[in-house]
């Protein structure tokens, strides 16, 4: 039993030392990753289009 009291004691200790992110940092976050999911698949429905127009000229 005192493992496990040593251990959330230990958990609790660690959780104090975490810098959470302030609602800017996590709002500039969100909007970096939605910004390049996008440009990405553009970028790869722009190569979809073009190697599908490619086969059915070719055949």
């Amino acid at each position: 039993m005192e493992k496990i009291s040593t251990f959330i004691a230990h958990a609790r200790a660690e959780l104090h030392k975490v810098i959470f992110p302030t609602k800017v940092q996590v709002r500039q976050a969100f909007l970096a990753v939605v910004l390049v999911v996008t440009v990405i698949s553009i970028f790869l429905a722009l190569v979809d289009l073009m190697m599908s127009s490619i086969v059915s000229t070719v055949l």
